[in-house]
């Protein structure tokens, strides 16, 4: 898969921005409503009672804040935050090691929780409950189990896919907390904070702009700010104007939907060659040379949010509201009764 400037994973250039531009508080946190008004209110109550705060699940489209909100609550509770993935925890010897380090009322921040194995996932059972590790000294006939007490401490684990996630570990969350797409007017007070932030001036248009084509997401919405930033400053007077957005975001190939060469590859493709769909994944995989699950799995969501493709059981096929956006005339059998 190429680099794209509008996907919402995470590349290496994010790294910088993320720690640069990261809130620091839930004042400052833009945008998911509902999330901050429930977790001021239960992390309140936790200070209150001078208790760990229960265990968070954070869940939702990469790029939308899970790990800046885990800081955020880390910081609110005034407790220290330890980080880790998934993918990073082999052995229960490494989940039992770091939480035996953790003080009390601590934070431990899983990424990609739902991709723990299931030996890990199990230690995590006794110590999200009772604040306990279970485990064997021994073997054979005299072997004992062990019960070794831990301090409280919060569990947030951050996912993309809440559906992976067994039920035993997923019941276990007291607070889950879904994080949406964001509005183009969130998404334009983020990207004039951060333009604040870098000393960047940026015109409101300019910005409403960035925020239209950053498909509801502040990672690609503050990724694109910093490209568009180079183009000014080179191409202008350093000041980001509408013009010089336009410009920069039509050199990038990011159209007013943030849909990239990429984006309409598949479309034109599945319009061109296959008469609009239906058409098999494995095939559209061949046809436009990408990876079939990377298709899946990045590509399509955002077309399927726009309404631009359908999946049906015989393929994919390519709905009314593309051929308008591409400018084509709509076939009889793609309109709408």
């Amino acid at each position: 898969m190429e680099d794209r400037f509008i996907t919402s994973t995470k590349n290496w250039t994010d790294a910088e921005i993320e720690t640069s531009l990261r809130p620091t508080s839930l004042d400052q946190y833009v945008g998911q409503d509902k999330v901050k008004e429930s977790l001021r209110v239960y992390i309140q109550a936790a200070k209150s009672r001078k208790d760990a705060l229960d265990h968070v699940l954070l869940y939702g489209p990469p790029g939308l804040g899970k790990t800046t909100l885990s800081h955020i609550i880390a910081k609110e509770l005034g407790s220290q935050i330890k980080i880790t993935s998934g993918p990073a925890i082999e052995h229960a010897a490494d989940l039992a090691a770091i939480l035996t380090n953790l003080n009390k009322n601590d934070v431990l921040f899983i990424d990609e929780i739902h991709r723990l194995n299931k030996t890990v996932e199990e230690i995590l059972y006794p110590a999200m409950e009772d604040f306990a590790l279970d485990f064997i000294v021994g073997k054979g006939p005299s072997a004992k189990n062990m019960r070794l007490k831990i301090q409280p401490f919060t569990l947030i684990g951050a996912t993309t896919k809440a559906g992976m996630l067994t039920s035993p570990l997923r019941d276990r969350f007291g607070v889950i907390c879904r994080l949406e797409l964001y509005s183009d007017k969130d998404l334009q007070v983020i990207i004039e904070r951060s333009a604040n932030i870098l000393n960047i001036n940026i015109d409101s248009s300019a910005s409403l702009d960035i925020a239209r084509r950053s498909r509801g997401t502040p990672r690609i919405a503050n990724r694109l700010l910093k490209r568009v930033r180079d183009y000014a400053e080179v191409l202008g007077s350093g000041e980001i104007t509408k013009e010089i957005a336009d410009q920069a975001l039509a050199k990038m190939e990011i159209d007013e939907l943030g849909l990239d060469f990429i984006d309409r590859k598949i479309l034109e493709s599945i319009i061109y060659k296959f008469g609009g769909g239906p058409v098999g994944l494995d095939t559209l995989s061949a046809t436009i040379g990408e990876d079939s699950g990377t298709i899946e799995d990045v590509y399509e969501p955002y077309l399927l949010q726009l309404g631009f493709i359908a999946r049906t059981p015989r393929g994919r096929v390519v709905l009314e509201n593309a051929y308008k956006h591409l400018g084509l005339e709509v076939p009889s059998q793609n309109k709408k009764n």
